[in-house]
């Protein structure tokens, strides 16, 4: 049994105490009573947020920068030739080690939930079989959901199509695809029909990698909500990346946005990552590549960001902070109003959950007991902060903690210790 007293939450309730039992969220409330024996965190009116959520990473690939050489030209495709090149040079030992490294980074940022594309292009499933085990050993900690990736094409890649059955057959829970990367642009909308088929057939939830491109004539994600509202898919595709959204002229959007919307398809968007990758064949000015963030929210459309890589062949930086991403995200959409920061909070916690389909998530009574205290008053200090995660809590049981951050100064006549927060 476990309680926190005196939180604030995202919501802005403040002087909240929230009381565990069984892995379970019993009793939300001011002034709750302590239970003998109940272990308890003394919150000081700090942030109690559910725990963030990455609805896009590549756990195959992390912590594998370097291997076999670095990305030189930064680009996507250089990126996707040298993990062609790394590919053959794999063991599962190494897969996993990297693996369990990453999600002890994870949880230690208060990050309890992440989807993982996993490619299936490599006739061995080497990487299939490597997360499938790490998911299993992770499960108490940290909820790991895989995506059936066929990175180097389904129908350009020789064998990819019975590759990501069998995969599907082995346990991975979704459907990935990566129509822009096909052969034609009649090759990449066959791939969508085929690949939201297979999931209707067995009841899948679907992520594809669709127009991760400058190209503004990369329409896949249309022929995405067609095949979602012609087979009833709703609630459970997600189109990742859009970034050729970020080109596409106005009118063509305005008429987009409804279809993504009708459709219930969630967006994803990769605030680092498509920064960094889109915009490379401009001189100046130069693109940046990221989706439409705030006008697909404001169509109605389920946003989560994505941090998608961390020290692989694509990025060469990061550290499982999904504040980071929501910090950069917010920058680059010029989210800058109370309310939009707050969405871009919304879109690595609660958003980000609706994607992945965790219906056991959240600060409610009867969820699970998930969360965690961050030093800060309220989700926008949070994402400024990038904050401290003092506390992190899964299934009731404390998993993390980490010193408040703090910095005693020697100034004369004003020696004093520092608080980046700002109290009212």
């Amino acid at each position: 049994m476990l309680i926190v007293r005196n939180a604030t939450l995202p919501d802005g309730r403040s002087s909240i105490d929230v009381l565990t039992d069984a892995g379970r969220i019993t009793a939300i409330g001011a002034n709750l009573p302590v239970p003998a024996g109940a272990e308890m965190i003394e919150a000081d009116g700090q942030l109690l947020s559910p725990p963030f959520v990455d609805a896009h990473f590549h756990m195959d690939a992390t912590l594998s920068h370097g291997l076999p050489r670095v990305n030189v030209s930064g680009t996507l495709l250089e990126g996707i030739a040298l993990w062609g090149e790394l590919k053959p040079q794999l063991t599962q030992a190494a897969l996993v080690e990297r693996a369990l490294q990453y999600c002890d980074w994870a949880v230690a940022k208060g990050l309890l939930a992440i989807r993982t594309h996993v490619d299936v292009c490599d006739a061995r499933l080497l990487a299939v079989e490597a997360l499938l085990h790490v998911k299993a050993v992770v499960a108490p900690w940290l909820d790991l959901q895989l995506v059936a990736f066929p990175q180097d094409g389904l129908l350009r890649a020789p064998g990819a199509l019975a590759n990501l059955k069998r995969a599907l057959d082995l346990g991975v829970d979704v459907v990935g695809g990566i129509p822009h990367f096909e052969r034609t642009m009649a090759a990449g909308a066959e791939s969508v029909r085929i690949l939201c088929e297979l999931a209707a057939e067995r009841g899948l939830r679907v992520d594809l990698h669709c127009d991760e491109t400058d190209d503004p004539l990369s329409r896949h994600i249309e022929t995405l909500a067609f095949h979602t509202q012609r087979l009833g898919l709703h609630g459970r595709v997600t189109g990742s990346h859009l970034t050729s959204m970020h080109s596409m002229d106005n009118y063509y959007v305005s008429k987009l946005l409804p279809l993504i919307a009708e459709a219930q398809v969630h967006a994803i968007a990769n605030p680092l990552i498509n920064i960094t990758l889109q915009g490379r064949h401009d001189s100046y000015p130069k693109r940046r590549g990221m989706t439409r963030v705030p006008e697909l929210m404001a169509a109605g459309v389920n946003v989560a960001f994505g941090h998608d890589c961390v020290l692989d062949p694509w990025y060469s930086l990061g550290c499982a902070d999904m504040l980071e991403v929501a910090h950069m995200g917010l920058h680059v959409a010029q989210m800058t109003s109370t309310a939009q920061m707050r969405a871009c909070f919304d879109a690595v916690t609660v958003n980000a959950a609706k994607v992945m389909g965790l219906s056991d998530y959240g600060l409610e009574v009867g969820k699970a007991a998930d969360f965690v205290l961050l030093q800060a008053r309220d989700p926008v200090e949070a994402i400024r902060l990038r904050a401290t995660r003092l506390v992190v809590v899964r299934r009731g049981q404390v998993v993390a903690r980490t010193p408040a951050t703090t910095a005693a100064l020697s100034l004369p006549g004003r020696p004093q210790t520092v608080d980046w927060t700002l109290r009212r």
